[in-house]
């Protein structure tokens, strides 16, 4: 933590990550107006003391709904991640440990798979699916799958012929304990870090599938979904428009900085440098 706050990047990225926290944790409390109560005569209207970043088309409070959605967008991004770099991992861990012919195997239909962009990917998983925020979720972990497994791979081939793991196998351990006890605890940083950064990336893809009309359905808050309910009424009043993509923005930028310092914590090279 020493180090991190002695990162500018970190710093910055964690400054960040406070703000969302914050939004996250007490943003149904701190909310001025119920996000779903319509005003009509105050329709479109721009920033002012009553409502700091406007009314939308129906004249519900912008900055309400951006505290109210934040719970569902990063929980999101989090939860589609954690599925993602869960089932990366094993796959990857059994692919490093197995070796051989099962190692082949599964690395090559990991490549095919790779081969696809992780939106094109995820739009195909989600119109086989159909939409919704548990599908759209789905999606984006089934597609961060294929990149965590390689990842976790290269760091289990790097860990299992040192000497600490032979030194429990010529103790007789079984694969069991030298796996958990011994190879995934010494992989874990580089799939921490990979994580962190991709939590940013599954906000944006939530947020996209939510603007599509894939992702959460209305009244839901999420921020892509407001966007693409209000992008037809950008020009009367962009800040309907501009407020939660200020939004996605921020807090993508917390995890991808955050992310980035701490790779660059836990690399002893770029302590050295």
């Amino acid at each position: 933590m020493r180090e991190l706050a002695r990162h500018p990047t970190g710093l910055v990225g964690a400054t960040l990550l406070a703000i969302v926290l914050v939004a996250v944790l007490f943003g149904p409390l701190i909310a001025p107006y119920d996000p779903q109560q319509f005003h009509p005569a105050e329709r479109l209207r721009g920033p002012s003391a009553e409502h700091w970043l406007g009314t939308d088309q129906f004249g519900r409070d912008i900055l309400s709904r951006i505290l109210h959605g934040a719970r569902a967008t990063i929980m999101f991004g989090l939860g589609a991640t954690f599925a993602g770099v869960a089932a990366g991992t094993l796959i990857g861990v059994a692919a490093g440990v197995a070796g051989r012919w099962i190692d082949s195997a599964i690395m090559r239909l990991l490549d095919g798979l790779l081969a696809v962009p992780d939106l094109l990917f995820t739009l195909l998983i989600v119109t086989v699916l159909g939409g919704g925020t548990g599908h759209a979720m789905l999606a984006v972990a089934v597609a961060f799958t294929p990149g965590m497994a390689r990842i976790a791979r290269a760091a289990v081939l790097s860990v299992r012929t040192r000497e600490f793991v032979q030194a429990a196998q010529a103790r007789g351990e079984s694969p069991v304990y030298v796996i958990g006890a011994e190879v995934l605890p010494n992989t874990m940083g580089p799939v921490i870090v990979e994580a962190t950064i991709r939590v940013s990336f599954a906000i944006m893809l939530g947020a996209t599938l939510g603007f599509l009309g894939l992702g959460a359905q209305p009244p839901s808050t999420e921020w892509g979904l407001m966007i693409a309910e209000a992008r037809q009424f950008m020009f009367r009043n962009p800040w309907c428009v501009a407020a939660p993509g200020v939004a996605i923005a921020v807090a993508a930028l917390g995890f991808n900085l955050f992310g980035d310092a701490l790779r660059d914590i836990l690399d002893p090279r770029g302590r050295q440098r």
